[in-house]
């Protein structure tokens, strides 16, 4: 059965605000030195009548004049230091609040709390990131991916309290499972996001702004990961399709599918192409679980090498699942004889090889059947209780045949 992907949780981690500068070096203030200059020698000066003594201002204004430069000088050095000191013992900037605009705030993987601390100063949140620091080392907050509803000009706490609170993120959470089909997930997104499925049909046919890859021809089928997505409360339908492409392009790099489906065979000896490494994950998606997995894509690589098949099954596939997704029902519905016989492109019953497309999104446990089948001669397989998921495998025909009346018998009883 298709589950949900979840992403790890995303948390800011604290970091200790860095030190302060040690502050500007201000030049030592030199004191003046006053000279009264050499003694003036007068002949009459040893003379038996006293000489007048003279009015002179000149050293004594000249000691005035330089004492004030000195006083002042003291008391501008002074003023600079008691500034300076404050400067080191205020506290930082910080907006009284409660706020002005409102601002969609997003938290990304892996921020600390100073890196959430320099985009909130940058998007007018906060005054300050010390501030913010200060303010969320007392919180002793962790910050979990997403975004958060604030405003500008915030007192640092005020916007400290709402992000330690993980109610708070306004994202539209979104989970597509495993095995899903493009049309039901436009579905999925359109009710969470209150927007109409043919608005994501629409998205989905510019194929280079949603960043699909050239092989998958224009289809999104198939490329749609399987995952829990928190999308921004204001994304477009194109950029939530691009996250999810994105996404399965990060499977992509994790799989090595690009390389490690050149070690496989497609038909007619060839090897496989990254598209049909995703048309046969979407196959296995379809119609295994677990370990069996791997045994159901080794049976459609089988199937495809005529030197395996022999004939069995003339490079036919049999998938039910295929032929359900040509005439648009669920792979999961049992068809009739009468929807059997109707001839589309993902036919598998008359057409070999495979369909033109993934006939939905795989997660990664197909993804890796699909790169790694399990070793084995098996051209036939057929799941006998449909409850627990039981599956034989066989490369005998006649033993296939006595496995599917075991299934009727299962499905009159049960309704498949």
């Amino acid at each position: 059965m298709p589950g949900a992907g979840t992403p790890p949780p995303g948390y800011g981690r604290q970091e200790p605000p860095q030190p302060g500068y040690g502050g500007p070096a201000y030049p030592q203030q030199q004191p003046g030195f006053f000279d009264g200059g050499p003694m003036e020698h007068h002949d009459d000066y040893f003379d038996d009548e006293p000489p007048k003594r003279k009015r002179r201002f000149g050293g004594c204004l000249a000691v005035l004049v330089a004492m004030a430069v000195v006083v002042g000088g003291f008391y501008f050095v002074g003023d600079r230091a008691v500034d300076y000191v404050k400067d080191m013992v205020a506290p930082p900037a910080d907006y009284p609040g409660p706020g002005t605009d409102p601002v969609s705030f997003e938290v990304h993987e892996g921020d600390t709390v100073s890196a959430v601390g320099r985009n909130l100063k940058e998007a007018g949140v906060v005054e300050s990131v010390d501030a913010f620091i200060d303010a969320a080392n007392a919180e002793g907050l962790t910050v979990q991916v997403g975004f958060y509803p604030l405003k500008k000009e915030m007192k640092a706490a005020d916007a400290v309290e709402i992000l330690a609170n993980p109610e708070n993120i306004d994202t539209v959470n979104v989970t597509i499972t495993e095995g899903s089909r493009a049309k039901a997930i436009y579905k999925v997104l359109a009710e969470k996001t209150g927007k109409k499925p043919a608005d994501f049909k629409k998205a989905a046919e510019d194929t280079e702004a949603i960043g699909l890859p050239d092989y998958a021809k224009g289809n999104v089928e198939g490329y749609l990961f399987p995952a829990t997505y928190a999308f921004p409360p204001d994304a477009t339908p194109t950029e939530m399709l691009a996250m999810m492409v994105d996404r399965w392009e990060q499977a992509l790099g994790d799989n090595d599918i690009e390389a490690r489906a050149k070690q496989l065979k497609c038909g007619d000896g060839k090897a496989c192409t990254p598209e049909q490494i995703m048309t046969v994950a979407s196959l296995v998606e379809a119609e295994g679980r677990g370990d069996d997995m791997a045994k159901i894509a080794r049976v459609i690589y089988n199937r495809l090498d005529p030197k395996v098949d022999d004939g069995a099954t003339n490079g036919t596939l049999g998938i039910d699942a295929s032929n359900a997704y040509g005439i648009g029902k669920s792979g999961t519905t049992a068809l009739t004889s009468a929807e059997l016989a109707k001839d589309t492109p993902y036919d598998t019953r008359r057409r070999a090889g495979l369909p033109p497309t993934p006939i939905g999104s795989p997660g990664d446990a197909a993804i890796q059947a699909a790169l790694n089948p399990a070793k084995g001669s098996w051209l036939f397989y057929v799941t006998v209780n449909m409850k627990t998921g039981e599956t034989k495998f066989t490369r005998d025909y006649d033993q296939f045949q006595e496995w599917k009346g075991e299934m009727d018998a299962y499905c009159a009883k049960n309704k498949c």
